[in-house]
């Protein structure tokens, strides 16, 4: 029973670390660290693609909160300043033009 368990364990570990290896997953050693880093130059590239878009997105996120502030205070401060202008026109005399 208890060869079994084991047997059944290692096996399971061979499994998963082959998968890993496969994958392109790095190996952990026994505290954590990565045993076989993967760093190839396509890896590389492909990182800094990343974080080229990644920084274009952020301008792009940044220009339309932007936008987004400016159409909520058109929406907010002149929905009410509009309201007192009309009202003020309707209030004029008939002889005054604005």
């Amino acid at each position: 029973m208890i060869s079994t368990i084991a047997i059944a364990g290692v096996g399971g570990w061979v499994i998963t670390t082959w998968m890993r290896i496969k994958n392109g997953y790095p190996l952990d050693g026994a505290w954590g660290q990565a045993v076989y880093p993967r760093k190839n130059e396509e890896a590389m590239e492909r990182v800094k693609l990343l974080s080229q878009e990644n920084a274009q997105l952020r301008a792009e996120l940044g220009s339309v909160k932007d936008r987004l502030a400016n159409v909520e205070r058109i929406v907010t401060d002149s929905g009410y300043g509009l309201t007192s202008q009309i009202e003020a026109l309707r209030q004029l005399p008939d002889g005054v033009k604005n």
